[in-house]
């Protein structure tokens, strides 16, 4: 994959890398676990990543709110009611680190979208079901692309097995961001073009280990492969 960042979300522990692969400014949370970075893109609009815990990440992009896989009994506690309302909600797989019905009843609103798997929107009761391939334009300055995640170890396909669960690629105003989902690194992963920014899992025995995490390809632009910047 060719990238600017490569950013790895520890599926334990979140974390946040862009300091150390761009040398820009992150601010760091009360919580220690919970960390951002902010970022203009070509058209002056602004991006802000948030990486609460451990799938959990809170995007802020041009006035709108986006929440990937919000949850919120999972150590450090996370308190959705304090948080703006979601515009845009994705959850890319059913288990219950991913998927919890409390946070998005607390961070919605009559007008919020939902986006997510065939199993989420059964236990949700609502979404928008994208498979592995489909394409949403949620708005004219964002669309999304469901990708696969699933697990190739031999033993390990019952975790996340091939189909059924997405990664996303949002684009934001051109600013193509991948998540990943519950992965290995997967034959798919190598199709993915042109991201700048990237997050990744390694949580094992489930997802990937760091050396399996695809670094980009040597270039000038600043990177970062996520191995040895657990924070």
């Amino acid at each position: 994959m060719k990238k600017n960042i490569l950013l790895t979300m520890l599926l334990l522990m979140a974390t946040m890398a862009f300091a150390a692969c761009t040398g820009k400014k992150s601010t760091l949370q009360k919580d220690a676990a919970v960390q951002t970075d902010t970022f203009k893109i070509k058209s002056g609009k602004e991006i802000v990543f948030t990486a609460i815990k451990h799938g959990s990440i809170r995007i802020t992009f041009d006035g709108r709110e986006i929440e990937v896989d919000p949850v919120r009994g999972l150590k450090p506690t996370t308190d959705y009611s304090a948080y703006p309302k979601a515009d845009y909600i994705f959850v890319t797989h059913e288990h219950f680190d991913h998927c919890d019905t409390a946070a998005i009843h607390q961070l919605e609103k009559p007008t919020t979208v939902i986006i997510t798997n065939a199993n989420c929107a059964k236990i949700i009761g609502k979404g928008k079901v994208m498979h592995n391939g489909d394409h949403l334009q949620l708005a004219d300055d964002i669309r999304v692309d469901a990708v696969s995640a699933y697990n190739t170890t031999p033993g390990k396909e019952k975790y996340h097995p091939k189909g059924r669960d997405n990664g996303f690629i949002l684009t934001l105003d051109g600013f193509r961001v991948y998540i990943s989902g519950d992965t290995e690194d997967i034959p798919e992963m190598r199709n993915i073009k042109n991201i700048d920014v990237a997050f990744l899992s390694t949580n094992q025995p489930f997802t990937m280990t760091p050396e399996q995490t695809p670094a980009p390809p040597r270039s000038s632009s600043p990177r970062c492969s996520g191995r040895g910047q657990i924070l």
